[in-house]
């Protein structure tokens, strides 16, 4: 990922299974470096839109290779669902759910728009068609919020135009074998703590349409009394997201060797 072709890179077929590496190969040198297994090391296991496969691999429900196959699959279907230029995605900073579902609305007769994330009080992702997303943020604009950003993304993912990239992650997931995973694992379509293989494969189908809730999944875990959160791989964004939602919780980010031998200190 650091020294690959950049334009490569950023196709979405190519960054989902390259993000699931670095994921993995951090929990596997983590692993290595305790000696413990993915049920000695946490409760509750978690993963941010395509972050949900790398966790079913931590978990042992899915194969290393099985979860590459299909992060290229879903990367893949997903580009090819929407034409280019035909769908958007917007982030509203400072909304709250109850305000990104009212400017959905507003905009609602421009084009699809619908709620794709939910990641924390005062941030909310907005996905549909690209008529609907620009009628979105200027709504959102004459409302005061204190920023709205189009995001550069190659589709609107997240969003009921993704109906095509469900079918295809339908049927391939459907022939592929999944196990009952080890930790549960807090899915982003439900935020409830699933094992059962059947379950976990089901809600992985509803994730490509459906709002990734992951307000609720810290609110799940606050709940839970989990005082300790670790984030594996690529990026810090989740990291800021549990500082936010958990303030008085331990959290590390690890990416780096340094990073686990850090943190194991």
């Amino acid at each position: 990922m650091a020294e690959g072709p950049a334009e490569d890179l950023q196709l979405t077929q190519n960054a989902q299974p390259a993000l699931f590496t670095s994921s993995i190969c951090t929990l596997r040198v983590l692993q290595n470096q305790t000696g413990k297994t993915i049920s000695e090391l946490c409760s509750y296991v978690a993963g941010h839109s395509l972050g949900e496969y790398s966790a079913l691999c931590a978990t042992g429900s899915l194969g290393i290779a099985e979860t590459a196959r299909l992060l290229h699959l879903r990367g893949q279907s997903m580009q090819e669902a929407v034409p280019v230029g035909e769908g958007a995605m917007a982030a509203l900073i400072g909304a709250d759910l109850a305000l990104a579902e009212e400017i959905a609305f507003a905009a609602a007769d421009a084009g699809l728009v619908e709620i794709a994330n939910d990641n924390a009080d005062g941030q909310i992702v907005l996905s549909g068609a690209s008529a609907g997303v620009n009628k979105a943020m200027a709504v959102a604009k004459d409302k005061g919020l204190r920023r709205v950003v189009k995001l550069p993304v190659s589709a609107p993912f997240h969003c009921q135009m993704m109906a095509p990239a469900a079918d295809v992650m339908s049927q391939a997931l459907a022939d592929t074998d999944f196990k009952n995973a080890n930790v549960p694992v807090v899915q982003n379509v439900t935020v409830q703590p699933e094992t059962s293989a059947d379950v976990l494969r089901e809600n992985l189908v509803s994730q490509v349409t459906g709002r990734v809730r992951w307000r609720e999944t810290m609110n799940f875990f606050n709940q839970s009394e989990v005082t300790s959160f670790v984030e594996l791989g690529t990026g810090k964004v989740l990291s800021g997201l549990a500082k936010r939602a958990a303030p008085d919780a331990n959290i590390h980010t690890l990416d780096t060797l340094d990073d686990i031998l850090a943190y194991l200190r």
